[in-house]
């Protein structure tokens, strides 16, 4: 048997990761129709990046707060291979993705039509939780939230999405 390489097994599993996401929402569809998968589909993208917040904060050691999210944000970003930059601003940051790997399958599989309306659920959800997961919020007295907003996307017709972490 042939071994294979770190880099192997990794894409192994971020084809994995991808295929199933998209699979078992494919079946709900097909059994329940585009909104109930869509609905579905957002419950579990308010649970998954809880998990991931805190495993990514847990293995590189990252505190509450915006540098901490900075940096789990980055690591996310690269993993899922997304083309992106990271740019500080009073109060926050600003992620600008100029490829990002969800929209391109979205693409391949011919339901461009159908980002716009993903995205408008599955990415708010998902980048809001990571907010959450970095506010200090109920930590040691601290009240602060950490907010998320988006100022452009890609699956809008833009050649980049732009998002906003900050107080």
């Amino acid at each position: 048997m042939k071994d294979l390489t770190e880099m192997d097994k990794t894409e192994y599993f971020r084809r994995s990761y991808r295929a199933v996401d998209g699979l078992w929402f494919m079946m709900i569809e097909k059994k329940h129709g585009f909104d109930e998968a869509l609905e579905l589909d957002e419950a579990v993208w308010r649970v998954l990046p809880k998990i991931q917040a805190r495993s990514i904060k847990s293995m590189l050691n990252l505190d509450y707060g915006l540098d901490g999210l900075k940096e789990a944000i980055a690591t996310r970003l690269a993993l899922e291979e997304f083309d992106y930059d990271l740019e500080p601003e009073e109060d926050g940051f600003t992620v600008e993705i100029r490829r990002c790997p969800w929209h391109d399958i979205m693409l391949r599989s011919g339901r461009e039509g159908l980002s716009e309306r993903v995205s408008e659920v599955i990415c708010l959800a998902e980048n809001q939780v990571w907010a959450q997961e970095f506010s200090p919020k109920g930590i040691e007295g601290e009240d602060k939230e950490i907010g998320f907003e988006r100022r452009e996307r890609i699956c809008q017709g833009g050649s980049r999405c732009r998002f906003r972490f900050g107080w």
